[in-house]
């Protein structure tokens, strides 16, 4: 039989093209990380950036609580804090999976205000020297334009089902009433946040209660407050749940898949992404303590 030689390299070249594509949807898909590694493993489950919602953190929290070979989950958190409703929704959630798998905390740069709430509920916390933790506070926070409207000729016309129905509107003043009424639900808030430091870190309320007024501290301070238990970076974190958690050896670590592939996910949306998320973090460096309604 003739040989065909351009046929042959053709069907050579699209033979290695599906190779090349299935690779990097295994390494897309899994993030780098196998999870079919056999033996037992620890599981990194990343926070980062402001909490605005809390679906898809639980969702992978929940993901490695079911998986049979997941002895331990790192969650390392690198966060400004954020929401009050997701950060509570994360925490709880912890919690429940704290009583069937050791779960513990590591600290990035930033693990401020809610990103510590989150924190809290770990068996563990292991943060860097100059790590940024703490804020243990809450802050409601809201624009008012009145004056400005009134030079521009701008009137706000507001039917209301009652007296308060309109608080933090940013067209008129707030009253002293309003300001009681807010002060009160960040009151609540604020203890909330102060008994899951409380019940998390084994302290005593009357001493927690005297840090809890917003300020920050290094992981070194924040470790001889007792809010942090170890110092040290993810791989330290990852040791140490495999210790804990009874793994001999070095343990497998595994990550969540990422979202499905595509060509165009993957050359460009990927890009942008991180891109934002990277100005979204510059942003909150030092404002955090400025984010409206956050914890």
């Amino acid at each position: 039989m003739k040989r065909h030689p351009v046929l042959l390299g053709i069907i050579i070249v699209g033979i290695l093209l599906i190779v090349f594509f299935i690779t990097v949807f295994a390494i897309t898909y899994t993030g780098g990380n196998t999870t079919l590694a056999m033996g037992d493993k620890v599981a990194v489950v990343d926070t980062k950036g402001v909490i605005k919602d809390s679906t898809t953190i639980i969702e992978q929290l929940l993901r490695f609580k079911k998986d049979k070979s997941v002895k331990a989950i790192v969650l390392r958190i690198d966060s400004p804090g954020g929401a009050v409703g997701p950060t509570q929704e994360i925490y709880e959630e912890v919690k429940k999976i704290r009583e069937k798998k050791k779960v513990l905390v590591s600290m990035g740069s930033l693990a401020a205000s809610g990103g510590y709430y989150i924190a809290c509920a770990a068996n563990k916390i292991i943060a860097n020297p100059g790590t940024i933790t703490g804020s243990i506070g809450v802050i409601i926070e809201f624009g008012n334009i009145e004056e400005l409207m009134k030079k521009i000729g701008f009137k706000s016309v507001i039917i209301k089902s009652g007296e308060y129905k309109d608080v933090m509107s940013p067209f008129r003043s707030i009253t002293d009433q309003e300001k009681t009424i807010l002060r009160g639900v960040v009151d609540s808030v604020h203890s909330q946040f102060i008994e899951a430091v409380v019940e998390g870190r084994k302290l005593k309320r009357e001493d927690v209660a005297k840090i809890a007024d917003g300020r920050i501290f290094s992981g070194e301070q924040a470790k001889a407050l007792g809010l942090v238990d170890s110092l040290g970076n993810l791989q330290d974190a990852i040791s140490m749940a495999a210790e804990i958690a009874g793994i001999k050896g070095e343990p497998n670590v595994i990550y969540p898949p990422k979202d499905r592939f595509s060509i165009l996910d993957f050359l460009f949306q990927r890009m942008a992404t991180d891109f934002i998320n990277y100005l979204e973090n510059k942003s909150c460096q030092f404002n955090y303590l400025f984010v409206p309604n956050r914890l």
